[in-house]
């Protein structure tokens, strides 16, 4: 579709979980855009894909991005739309990617901009795909989107997580316990890695590394038998056991059904307490991950490709997700993000360095 003239029409989105900087990076696309000197029309559109298809939107201004740099969640609101049921009819026969498709020419958009993860990124392609001009940008604190060496929201999670492991240290030092922290991050580990690292943790355990329940307990005997009465663990939300890791996907699933505890950290618990006569206690920072202000440093990362996602608005490259490699902004296809996970290389220099450092993976 050709721009539209001195006129530019953007519709803009938030779709799948909410993080921090996602206001700062719609930020960073209308001041990148109001650069060029020309008359912008803004379409937000209400609760992600929801609002696109159903025509739900409202006409924002540049003062609409004012002041919210700092803002966390979105101010167009989010919502999660599965990748898997978007080609369905709603409850009424919608045809949802029609209904997008026609909403998107009725307004007359030049380009859709559309913030969002793994599932996200999915549709955004579909929508890329159907002809219509998108650029997305990489927003989830997984960090594990393929084709950006970081994702904003990630290392504002980290931080949180980090922190969360730092307040468990004062009390761990006054008993002689074992804490698990449960860190959010999906099927990977990235969260998990980097908090455990910054926060000191002593076994970190993330699912590209299955566990072994007896080098855990083995690990936590020989910081006893050295005088340190207190472990501190860090366990992804998707951590998983060699034994689980052998179980094919759905006999895995099934698995998970029938699971007495409604997380991983609550099984190993009790396994651990059980194995090593320790106590265990259980910290659970769950969503506020997602909340509160973005750090500096997502501030400057999701600025900077709010205004490189702008540039190509205005130089009409469309069909790109805008990310980070070695520092610098870059333009990755759509087709190469989408359905692609970045996960942590079990063989990466950043486990080794860990390891040197006398963290467990529960591995070996």
């Amino acid at each position: 579709m050709e721009g539209c003239g001195l006129m530019l029409r953007i519709g803009m989105l938030t779709s799948g979980g909410d993080c921090q900087a996602l206001n700062a990076a719609m930020r960073g696309v209308v001041k990148g855009l109001a650069s060029d000197n020309r008359e912008v029309q803004i379409y937000g559109f209400k609760d992600g894909y929801k609002g696109l298809i159903y025509n739900n939107f409202s006409m924002l201004t540049s003062k609409d991005f004012s002041g919210i740099l700092t803002v966390g969640g979105t101010i167009l609101g989010t919502s999660r739309q599965p990748f898997k049921t978007m080609k369905e009819p709603d409850k009424n026969g919608l045809n949802k990617v029609e209904a997008m498709k026609r909403n998107y020419y009725k307004l007359n958009l030049d380009c859709l901009v559309i913030l969002g993860g793994n599932g996200t990124h999915k549709t955004a392609n579909l929508l890329k795909e159907e002809g219509l001009n998108i650029i997305t940008l990489p927003k989830t604190i997984d960090n594990d989107l393929w084709g950006t060496d970081m994702t904003f929201g990630f290392q504002s999670a980290v931080d949180i997580a980090t922190n969360t492991i730092d307040c468990i240290h004062t009390t761990a030092t006054s008993h002689s316990r074992v804490f698990i922290i449960e860190v959010m991050g999906h099927k990977v580990g990235w969260v998990t890695l980097h908090a455990g690292i910054a926060g000191g943790a002593d076994i970190i355990l993330i699912p590209e590394i299955p566990y072994d329940l007896n080098v855990i307990s083995e690990a936590i005997k020989k910081r006893t038998r050295a005088g340190k009465h207190f472990t501190i663990i860090a366990v992804a939300e998707g951590a998983i056991s060699k034994e689980d890791a052998q179980l094919s996907k759905k006999e895995y699933k099934q698995k998970l059904a029938k699971r007495k505890y409604a997380s991983i950290a609550y099984e190993l618990a009790e396994q651990i307490q059980e194995k090593t006569d320790q106590e265990v206690r259980i910290t659970i920072p769950g969503h506020t991950q997602r909340g509160g202000s973005p750090c500096a440093y997502d501030r400057v990362l999701s600025t900077r490709l709010g205004a490189a996602a702008a540039q190509l608005i205005l130089n009409k490259e469309f069909g790109y997700m805008v990310g980070v490699k070695a520092g610098e902004t870059i333009k990755v296809p759509l087709e190469e993000v989408a359905g692609k996970l970045k996960v942590v290389d079990p063989n990466a220099r950043i486990i080794k360095e860990a390891k040197l450092t006398g963290i467990s993976f529960g591995d070996k």
